[in-house]
Parts: C-alpha cells; sequence; structure tokens
C-alpha cells in the first residue's frame, strides 16, 4: 500500500495541487474537465501551453487498424503522483491515412505489434489544431480497489473480465481498469461520449 501513498495523501499541500486525476469538474456545457484540459473542447494547442512541449505526438497503428493520433506524455507530474498521459483526438479515417502516407518515418513501438508513424513539418503543425476527445492516465503507483473508492466514490457499475475489474463512473466520463497483473489506466471522454467508450466491454461481459 505504501505505493499508493500519491493517491492517498490527505496533507494540506496535496489538497492544494491541480492537475490530480480524481479532480474530474462537470462545465455547464456538459464537459469534464481533467488535468487542466476540457475534454471535446481543448486543442492539441492548448495542451501545449498547459502541460507543456515535452511530448510525443504521432499516429500509433496497431497490426490491421488504420490507428490513432495520439500525443504522448510520458513524466506526467503534479506533486509526489506521476505517471503517463495520452491524449486522444477524434479525427478522421481518411485523414489518419493520408497522414501515414504523408509520414517522414515509421518504426515498431517496443511491444514489436504496434507501429509508430512520424508525422511531416508541415502535417505536425496542422494536427495542433485538433480536439482531445479522451485522456487515458496510466499511474506510476499500483492502485488497489480501496485506493479506487477513496479518492473516486463508488462506481455507478462495475464489468468484471478475465483479470480485470472495470470501475464506470459515467457522470464524469472515467472509467478505471484494475488489473491483478499489470498496470491501472484511466480513460477519461465527455460524458455524452461514455457509452461509446464501454461498449466493447458491455460485449466481452455478455460473452462471460
Amino acid at each position: 500500500m505504501l505505493a499508493a501513498l500519491p493517491f492517498l495523501d490527505q496533507s494540506g499541500e496535496s489538497e492544494t495541487l491541480t492537475g490530480l486525476p480524481w479532480q474530474v469538474e462537470t462545465l455547464p456545457d456538459g464537459i469534464t474537465r481533467v488535468f487542466g484540459l476540457q475534454i471535446g473542447s481543448s486543442r492539441l494547442t492548448d495542451v501545449l501551453d498547459i502541460l507543456g512541449s515535452d511530448m510525443d505526438l504521432a499516429i500509433i497503428a496497431a497490426p490491421d487498424e488504420v490507428g490513432n493520433l495520439e500525443m504522448y506524455y510520458g513524466h506526467y507530474r503534479t506533486g509526489l503522483l506521476s505517471g503517463k498521459l495520452v491524449l486522444q483526438t477524434g479525427i478522421g479515417e481518411q485523414e489518419i491515412i493520408r497522414l501515414r502516407e504523408n509520414s517522414v518515418n515509421s518504426k515498431y513501438m517496443a511491444s514489436g505489434q504496434a507501429k509508430k508513424y512520424i508525422l511531416s513539418p508541415d502535417d505536425l503543425i496542422h494536427v495542433l489544431n485538433e480536439t482531445v476527445t479522451g485522456v487515458t492516465f496510466i499511474p506510476v503507483v499500483n492502485l488497489d480497489e480501496e485506493v479506487i473508492l477513496a479518492r473516486f466514490g463508488e462506481p455507478d457499475r462495475r464489468i468484471q473480465l478475465t483479470g480485470v475489474t472495470h470501475y464506470l463512473y459515467p457522470r464524469i466520463g472515467l472509467e478505471i481498469a484494475l488489473h491483478e497483473e499489470g498496470k491501472e489506466v484511466l480513460q477519461y471522454v465527455s460524458p455524452h461520449a461514455f457509452q461509446q467508450l464501454i461498449k466493447p466491454l458491455e460485449k466481452e461481459e455478455g460473452r462471460h
């Protein structure tokens, strides 16, 4: 449990920090703000202003998939809490194909499965206008149910699959995957897009 102390720290210093994963604010127009970003409103250029330029921006494509445009921060940190942030956009499939064809380089990632396409300088400037539609946070610390409930409260629903429990918070557009083995993953989308996010989970749940 010592590893999860940054999530459980109740000190005054912790409470004055911003950009923490449990600080999810619902705005009047129905979108949410987390890590200082408005999901469904902030553009990638806004992300650079808020989180800085120490990031990677590329097309990431798994085998037999067109891929997605992702902005990746490998060293996100606020106070004692750190992890990895991956930002997704709603860029269309045909534009993804064009960006891949126009990329200046491509290489396999460490997993040996997914491929990374490096954007051309002209395309890089262009895609910074894309809107953030989702944020994935992978904390360095290991979580458990006690920590999740302490910080995020009781979920509206749980989906139990082999080796992983999914905690669903549709009102703030959050899904937390607690793995028996491997890292925990927190996925944020706008509340109106939450059902689309969990469709694959519900489909898999129906097979069990």
